[in-house]
């Protein structure tokens, strides 16, 4: 081919890995196992793309191009941008009319279920297999756990999302089932005979039922990639191979990859391996990382000019992954200046963290940068606690992407449930979940209670006299009553009262919800500081009945949203997004990285590559925040409420070069170090000098 026109928009590097390969008569063009590291904001989508189409347009039938990615929309946005740069290329040469697709072009499970059922017959599976999604997988799992007995144990087993959780890990990561309990359900290793037959009965059920799960779609493509005949097969429809998102590929699926192409030949993965966060839904980094050693004479090409972000909020990431244990070697540079220096904030706590980012938010707005292009970015979604009630009060809308929002989780929800039931006692809602609190309580006990307090006008003295229901915990029956009737009292005072329903609530967590429960724990006791804002419990239940997040924040529901909203997200569903302004919160040791991350080297790598992610969303304006002050939960009545935090260990002396610091509510355009004059400042090194009291 000598028309390179679509190729003018590409940089070197870009053109370098869209053209790799070898001209061939029969195929177009044959080409040696490619891997594209393509950092942050570097055009991968735009090279994966480009690659796509040079394929088509030197020759390679597109029905033998096989594209795969993670999602559905990225794989219709490559196959639009490759049919739109193909049919521009043909138009120029004056061959008009020739649309061109890519008919395998799709998410791994999509053409896995694709594939599954044209070869259904050689697999021993009906052609007309019912795929489950994960509820539906979920509540097969609680059929087959109902069954088997095990709900009914004398010792608590892990309810049905925390068995499909487990299930999913084994199969994903092609472990054992106890090292995968080992490491990631530590709570639930005694439980592992009984869920080796959970799991067993599960998979005969589908079976018989013609049923496969999401997983299955993967494992059955994989173990079809293991007979010869078969893998050879498919392996022959396909002269190219590209993946998308390499770094986030399981143990499953690159074994289906090395099924495809055995030597490499014509295999092209792009990815960024300081971008693979997903290592808990069991994607390996070691894929990417090892990819030049799995496929012999592998080209490796680094993309490296970043179009989003400034050169400024680049040093501090190429800063941050400079001292990850292994890594492709690279340096980010920005095409568009040097920009802002990032600023690094210091709390005095949550609240004042909150405030601290709403007025930055609000300034930015005032300077024409509109709320859908910043992002407030967290760790964990109750992180965000204090930033999304204090958006409720100032009536700026939102979206929260990650999580629930605070007051649409289910435990705070069974919080104000009891809140709501001491104020007005016929208020039903309220009364029958706060009911199905108590283990044993299900919605016809709750209803039965419910039309006996009715009857009995409403009265928690008389329902407390009456027995509890036949199944139900006794004790948390009662001392459910008791709080309710204490809080409806309020002898204590306001917040006060609301404490022992707090701490009732924290009881029945592991017994409502599966374990870990720390972080409930944590979302209910900031539910009670928030309440001592309120000067009784009927200001505090107006404001949040009045004005709820879900008026501005739920985004099931364009409706209801103003036009601008600012972005609340974690992380993780961050990736892939960018923003004019970034704001960090709690980049803190034990928050981030999280505090379970200590468990190894390989998590806490893991974590360095998520702060590197955030980062990386920013194109003008980065401000990572640490609170100095963090609220506990055990020291209620014997000490102080909270504890001192220690800034993120990933927060190095160089990393933080990168960044100019100061407190919250100092000016935006204060001068840094503007305490004392520049005489004082050199006059001693108080470091030196404290160093040598130890000499």
């Amino acid at each position: 081919m000598t028309d390179t026109a679509h190729l003018e928009d590409l940089n070197e590097r870009q053109r370098s890995a869209v053209t790799f390969g070898r001209p061939d008569t029969a195929a177009g063009l044959t080409s040696d196992p490619l891997l594209v590291i393509a950092g942050a904001g570097t055009g991968k989508t735009q090279t994966l793309s480009h690659r796509a189409a040079h394929l088509v347009l030197s020759g390679v039938d597109a029905r033998r191009i096989l594209l795969l990615t993670f999602s559905r929309r990225a794989a219709e946005e490559m196959t639009r941008r490759a049919r739109g740069i193909c049919d521009a290329a043909l138009a120029a040469r004056g061959r008009r009319g020739q649309a061109v697709s890519l008919p395998w072009a799709g998410t791994f499970h999509a053409i896995g279920a694709r594939l599954l059922r044209e070869y259904a017959p050689a697999l021993g599976l009906s052609p007309n297999f019912s795929i489950l999604d994960r509820a539906d997988a979920a509540d097969l799992i609680d059929v087959c756990r109902q069954h088997l007995g095990l709900a009914l144990r004398t010792r608590r087993f892990p309810r049905k999302d925390t068995c499909l959780a487990i299930y999913s890990q084994v199969v994903n990561r092609r472990a054992k089932l106890a090292a995968v309990l080992e490491t990631r359900f530590p709570w639930c290793v005694a439980h592992h005979d009984a869920l080796k037959r959970l799991f067993a009965h599960y998979t005969e059920r589908k079976q018989h039922l013609a049923l496969l799960d999401y997983d299955d779609l993967l494992l059955h493509w994989a173990l079809m990639m293991r007979e010869p005949g078969l893998a050879a097969g498919l392996a022959a429809r396909f002269d190219h191979v590209l993946v998308d998102e390499y770094q986030d590929t399981n143990l499953l699926q690159a074994e289906i990859l090395r099924g495809l192409a055995p030597t490499g030949a014509g295999l092209c993965v792009v990815g960024d391996d300081a971008q693979a966060i997903y290592g808990f839904r069991a994607a390996d980094v070691d894929n990417i990382l090892g990819f030049a050693d799995q496929y012999a004479g592998a080209r490796v090409v680094r993309l490296e000019r970043n179009y989003r972000s400034t050169q400024a909020i680049l040093d501090a990431a190429n800063t941050i992954m400079a001292d990850a244990a292994r890594r492709y070697d690279k340096q980010l540079a920005s095409t568009r200046g040097a920009g802002l220096r990032p600023r690094h904030i210091i709390a005095h706590d949550g609240a004042d963290e909150a405030r601290h980012v709403i007025e930055q938010v609000l300034a930015r707005r005032e300077t024409g940068v509109a709320l859908k292009q910043q992002a407030v970015l967290f760790r964990n979604a109750h992180h965000a606690n204090e930033v999304e009630i204090e958006l409720v009060r100032r009536d700026i809308p939102y979206r929260k992407y990650g999580g629930l929002k605070f007051l649409d989780a289910a435990h705070v929800k069974d919080l104000l449930a009891l809140v709501r039931w001491a104020a007005n006692p016929a208020n039903q809602i309220a009364v029958f979940r706060a009911l199905q609190i108590v283990p044993g309580v299900g919605p016809a006990s709750a209803q039965r209670a419910f039309e006996r307090l009715e009857a009995d006008d409403w009265s928690l003295a008389k329902l407390g006299r009456q027995p509890a229901p036949r199944q139900a915990d006794a004790e948390a029956w009662c001392a459910l009553v008791d709080t309710v009737a204490a809080l409806a009292d309020g002898a204590g005072g306001w917040p006060a009262t609301l404490e022992p329903a707090a701490e009732w609530l924290k009881a029945q967590l592991p017994d409502r919800y599966e374990a870990p429960t720390t972080a409930r724990a944590g979302d209910i006791d900031d539910l009670v500081r928030i309440a001592a804002r309120y000067r009784d419990r009927d200001r505090f239940l107006t404001e949040l009945t009045l004005d709820p997040p879900a008026a501005t924040g739920d985004h099931n529901d364009d409706a209801h949203l103003d036009d601008d909203y600012l972005v609340l997200s974690t992380v993780h569903s961050a990736k892939g997004r960018e923003f004019d302004s970034v704001y960090l919160l709690h980049v803190a040791d034990g928050t981030f990285p999280s505090e379970y991350a200590a468990r190894s080297p390989a998590d806490l790598e893991e974590e360095r590559r998520l702060l590197y992610v955030a980062f990386t969303r920013a194109r003008n304006v980065l401000e990572v925040v640490s609170p100095l002050r963090y609220h506990v939960t055990e020291q209620r009545r014997l000490g102080d409420r909270h504890v001192y935090g220690a800034i993120s260990r990933f927060m190095t002396p160089a990393v933080r070069a990168c960044f100019s610091a100061r407190d919250a509510g100092t000016p935006v355009d204060a001068p840094v170090s503007a305490a004392a004059p520049a005489s004082l400042r050199a006059a001693l090194d108080v470091g030196a000098a404290a160093r040598r009291l130890w000499d």
